[in-house]
């Protein structure tokens, strides 16, 4: 049995199993800022707000997670120190410590209540609290871009990025799992301070795995990397294939959500506990773990088209499978299947994206795919949560349903088969580590 485990684990030189612990630490600390998500949302719930004000309250710290294609072009063009990713991997890691640090100890947070606060003489209102917010939000998005980008470059001719990139959600989906169990008991006692401070720690663990891991040659700008990079985006953008795929992936993500309604419906209507609303939340994160480990083994063996299919029924029955959430035993049943359902659904989009990523301008690509995701998600959000105070919890998950199932229809838009063999051919001409300019890990 343990030969058979040796034999399939893909990281066999030294240099690999240094990337593999890089990324996943590095990803599990992002995945532990959202340990903030709910203690805020039952703190602005308790304050009067509706599902959907609530919505609307997070969208200006979801901007920085919309630009994150600026994030890439300025690391890949603008060395910083000499480096192109590790100086700046260290300069947004320190950011986002820094401002969850600040919103932790400058009293912003009192007795559960949100006002307005003083940090070294300085005071500061809600609405500019929120703006710290985002910057750190800043933080955590600019070092997931650099993260992706030192995967895709040193994964691809390793043959690698699959293998990284199961670890990379192996361990953000462990942190959910953590964040759904430790933000329910923070939510429970309205513990924002701790939350937020909490929080802030994770940054640091990334400041330091940049500091002892990212090994990076020294660079300057180069124009002719420069040149071809820029010439790989203007094809790009110039086709039609990245625009199918980033409209798919917005009609996928832009169905009406369930997220912040099922909160509402679960609090208000089943009367959950924060600390169970948390539980769930990590059973239901503990089931992705298994889809995540599930979608690598079918993703060898089935047509990406079935997958990608699949993905959408499976989306479909789970969103209506939501009908049946009466009580506490219903939702223990439903948040553990459709925990791993949900990350099939997901990993198949992400799969998407990175298969209609262009050569020459992959971490560029895949951060404006990725923000397309994200912008989708949260319009989903506010969407889904001004539906649930206008029409209900019920016909919500009708509508929601209804808007998944129409991505079938799109699905012939893609040209699948075109996008898996332009990817194959890519990993095919992939050009040695350091080739063209300097190498980075």
């Amino acid at each position: 049995m343990f030969a058979v485990l040796v034999r399939l684990n893909p990281f066999k030189t030294a240099d690999a199993r240094r990337l593999a612990f890089l990324f996943g630490v590095v990803y599990f600390s992002q995945g532990m800022w959202y340990l903030t998500d709910q203690p805020i949302t039952i703190v602005l719930k308790d304050r009067g707000l509706t599902a959907g004000q609530v919505a609307d309250f997070g969208l200006i710290a979801i901007i920085p997670w919309l630009i994150k294609p600026v994030y890439g072009l300025l690391s890949d063009f603008v060395p910083l120190f000499g480096r192109r990713r590790q100086s700046y991997f260290l300069l947004t890691s320190m950011l986002a410590a820094a401002a969850g640090l600040l919103l932790a100890w400058g009293g912003w947070i009192s007795g559960g209540e949100i006002r307005s606060f003083d940090f070294f003489g300085l005071s500061f209102t809600l609405v500019e609290g929120v703006f710290v917010f985002t910057a750190m939000a800043l933080g955590i998005a600019f070092n997931d871009v650099l993260t992706d980008a030192m995967m895709v470059e040193r994964g691809r001719p390793l043959g690698l990025t699959g293998a990284f990139q199961s670890v990379q959600w192996a361990c953000i989906t462990l942190a959910s799992v953590l964040v759904g169990e430790l933000g329910g008991r923070l939510a429970e006692t309205r513990s924002l301070r701790e939350a937020f401070l909490l929080a802030a720690c994770f940054p640091l663990v990334s400041l330091l795995m940049g500091v002892f891991f990212v090994h990076e040659a020294p660079t300057r700008a180069n124009r002719a990397a420069f040149a071809e990079t820029w010439k790989a985006i203007v094809a790009t953008v110039g086709g039609r294939e990245i625009w199918v795929v980033a409209g798919f992936i917005f009609f996928w993500t832009f169905s009406p959500s369930i997220g912040t309604a099922l909160f509402y419906y679960q609090t208000d209507v089943l009367k959950f506990s924060q600390q169970f609303i948390g539980g769930l939340s990590s059973i239901a994160s503990a089931s992705a773990i298994v889809g995540a480990l599930l979608y690598g083994a079918i993703s060898k063996d089935f047509p990406f088209r079935w997958i990608l299919n699949s993905a959408i029924g499976v989306g479909v029955v789970s969103t209506l499978g939501y009908l049946g959430y009466v009580g506490p035993y219903s939702a223990i049943v439903l948040d553990a299947a459709f925990g791993a359902v949900g990350m099939i659904a997901t990993l198949a989009f992400l799969d998407l994206a990175a298969k209609a990523c262009p050569k020459q301008a992959e971490g560029t690509f895949f951060a404006l795919l990725m923000s397309v995701y994200n912008g989708g998600a949260q319009l989903s959000q506010i969407i889904g949560g001004w539906l649930y105070d206008q029409v209900g919890y019920t016909n919500l998950i009708l509508v929601s349903a209804a808007f998944t199932a129409l991505c079938w229809l799109l699905v012939p838009l893609l040209k699948l088969e075109e996008l898996e063999t332009q990817g194959r051919q890519a990993v095919l001409t992939a050009p040695a580590p350091g080739s063209g300019r300097a190498q980075t890990s």
